[in-house]
């Protein structure tokens, strides 16, 4: 019972460290993957531009693929290094629903036919990062500690 005991202890104390990491790193390289892509693609927008959810449907065809292919390759890197990790969880989760709504549903794809399974997969995973933040390692967590530390300073 003892050993039960420390191992799931060393399991409690890693779990604030390497889950949060595990998380940013697989969503990272997805969004990153999906950004490359549209970096070197083609531009298929138009073609489902008035499948978008209101305000996006707003915005021209190209400017939606230029800000979701940034969008994509600045929040991998922000996910990796663990920076602005609410924001951009937040941020990626917006640009999934609309994908989600525009190319998924609006080609009438079910669950089950894997038409949307990944994306709902992708949000449930940025969900953690949104409510609970990027974790131990992480550069939103430096900052807050080094701010805390200066504002104190400045409050003493």
């Amino acid at each position: 019972m003892d050993k039960l005991k420390i191992l799931l202890d060393r399991l409690d104390a890693l779990a604030p460290w390497l889950a949060p990491l595990l998380l940013r790193l697989l969503l990272a390289k997805e969004f990153w993957d999906a950004g490359m892509m549209k970096l070197s693609g083609e531009n298929w927008f138009a073609e489902i531009q008035d499948q978008f959810p209101f305000p996006f449907s707003l915005l021209p065809p190209d400017f939606s693929w230029q800000l979701a292919t940034v969008m994509e390759i600045i929040g991998a890197l922000a996910l990796i290094l663990g920076l602005g990790t609410r924001f951009f969880a937040a941020t990626l989760s917006i640009l999934t629903l609309v994908a989600i709504y525009a190319v998924h549903l609006g080609h009438g794809y079910t669950i089950g036919e894997g038409g949307w399974k990944l994306p709902l997969i992708y949000l449930v995973m940025l969900l953690p990062l949104i409510l609970s933040g990027p974790g131990k390692l992480s550069l939103d967590l430096l900052l807050r500690r080094h701010f805390l530390k200066t504002q104190r300073r400045l409050w003493s």
